[in-house]
């Protein structure tokens, strides 16, 4: 049974920062590209950022591109989201999901398998 779990969401002051984890069981970790997307109240499921399964390569949103970075661990099955310099905009549930392809894809619907969510709260 494949799961993805995230984790290090909470509440922070904007200007802060946040690392969240999303740990993979249940399938060949190596094997997936892995990407990060948020849901804000009332708004549509965004991409974030995503990783290739072989962390070569990245690709962010514009809206985080410079304050975010996206990496993995294959050996521990695990992807991060290093957040920094949080804004207020940035609060959402974010989700971890799984594409067993070799490209990366900002579009939700290539990803298979999902994570449950950790809710990140930036205040101002």
């Amino acid at each position: 049974q494949v799961q993805l779990v995230e984790s290090g969401g909470g509440l922070v002051q904007a200007g802060g920062s946040l690392r969240l984890s999303c740990a993979a069981s249940g399938l060949t970790f190596s094997s997936y590209a892995v990407g990060w997307f948020r849901q804000a109240p009332g708004k549509e499921r965004e991409f974030v950022a995503a990783v290739r399964r072989s962390a070569d390569i990245t690709v962010y949103a514009d809206s985080v591109k410079g304050r975010f970075t996206i990496s993995r661990d294959n050996a521990k099955n695990t992807v991060y989201l290093q957040m920094n310099s949080l804004k207020p905009e940035d609060t959402a549930v974010y989700y971890c999901a799984a594409r067993w392809d070799w490209n990366l894809s900002r579009t939700g619907a290539d990803y298979g398998y999902w994570g449950q969510g950790t809710q990140v709260t930036v205040s101002s």
